[in-house]
């Protein structure tokens, strides 16, 4: 690992504190966490934006649901 510095104003800081201190974890560790997470959010958000993209350049065609209708098994109600 390595050790880097952050800025953090007052109230930020406080707030991390106490999800630390409620998530009983260290500062570092949640801070990490609340990082990985956030990328992973940045991911997907590229992700749907790339597939939104594609299926604007070419929108899926009417019937091609239907093709996948006789092959679906739906769930008993």
């Amino acid at each position: 690992m390595e050790t880097i510095q952050v800025v953090l104003d007052k109230k930020l800081l406080q707030a991390t504190d106490r999800a630390a201190l409620l998530t009983k974890r260290n500062r570092s560790a949640l801070v990490r966490d609340a990082l990985r997470e956030h990328l992973r959010l940045l991911t997907v958000q590229s992700l749907e934006q790339r597939d939104r993209a594609g299926y604007s350049e070419r929108p899926p065609a009417h019937d091609e649901s239907a093709l996948w209708e006789s092959t679906a098994v739906w769930p008993n109600e």
